[in-house]
């Protein structure tokens, strides 16, 4: 019986491998740097679905903003050079919005134009891949259904009480004005997991993105009206689409008594029932331990 049971085990492993989601995978320098409990915890959630991420070997820099402000022809190498690392055949998923619109507008612009395309095959010695497709991670809440893999999901956030923000990096340039617009995908998400959704009317507005750096004065002055807005709305915490908006949401704050900014990927392995939570709240500038013990939802 024993070994009837352990054969049984072991088929139900090989059919959920045979079963999974596989996408390649563009961390970018947030995630890999100021935001890796990001991608940990982004890691762990499509694990928790079976979903397969492979990062892209050697990966670089996307610009950012910069690249395409001090130089042009960088600006092009740098997506540029990400693309031709993709492996064909399989959707290249990015979750930072910026790294997003800087790959996926440069792979639209080699695709209608013939030289560019040309110089893409001579530089990095291979065919430019036609059919490479190109997503947000928030296209993954469109291809599996989380109540799936969760026994009583209302249950899970136990009315937390969220603000989701996006801020305005998932607002498209003109070169992708028809690519899917992802606004209200946290709020149906969260909802569906037990949080209490409060909106603040300053869910899109900008966090001040690089002017951190630059004016870092006026950054702070955005910052405030935005957590200072959230929290006369009664919000517990922020759930963040963009892990720069996070950083600065958190280092530009000078606000006292500031409620906790979360990623979005933090809540949903959370609920999943990630047993590692705690690696990746030490990361936080404001600390989330006190507000998630409080509503039983930090695995001890």
């Amino acid at each position: 019986m024993k070994k009837r049971l352990k054969k049984s085990s072991k088929a139900n492993e090989n059919s959920r491998q045979s079963d999974r989601l596989r996408f390649s995978f563009f961390p970018g320098c947030s995630l890999k740097a100021s935001g890796h409990e990001n991608t940990l915890s982004l890691l762990k959630f499509c694990d928790s679905v079976n979903i397969e991420l492979k990062e892209l070997e050697d990966w670089n820099c996307c610009g950012s903003s910069s690249a395409h402000s001090v130089d042009r022809d960088v600006a092009e190498k740098l997506p540029m050079r990400n693309i031709s690392l993709a492996p064909k055949g399989i959707p290249l998923m990015i979750a930072c919005p910026s790294c997003l619109i800087r790959i996926k507008s440069m792979y639209l612009k080699i695709k209608g134009d013939e030289t560019l395309k040309q110089e893409y095959e001579d530089l990095w010695g291979k065919p430019f891949d036609e059919d490479l497709e190109i997503i947000h991670f928030f296209e993954i809440l469109n291809r599996v259904r989380i109540d799936d893999y969760i026994d009583r999901p209302k249950e899970k956030l136990k009315k937390l009480k969220v603000a989701p923000y996006y801020g305005c990096m998932l607002s498209m340039p003109p070169d992708l004005r028809f690519e899917k617009s992802y606004y209200g995908i946290m709020e149906k998400t969260l909802a569906t997991l037990g949080a209490d959704l409060i909106s603040f009317g300053y869910g899109s507005r900008c966090c001040g993105t690089y002017l951190s750096v630059a004016k870092p004065q006026i950054a702070q002055k955005v910052v405030n009206e935005i957590i200072s807005r959230a929290m006369e709305a009664g919000a517990e915490c922020m759930v963040t689409a963009c892990s720069m908006c996070h950083l600065n949401l958190e280092i530009r704050c000078s606000l006292e008594n500031p409620i906790p900014i979360l990623h979005f990927s933090e809540l949903l392995s959370m609920a999943l029932g990630a047993e590692d939570q705690k690696k990746w709240f030490p990361r936080h500038i404001v600390d989330p331990v006190p507000l998630l013990k409080k509503r039983g939802l930090l695995i001890s």
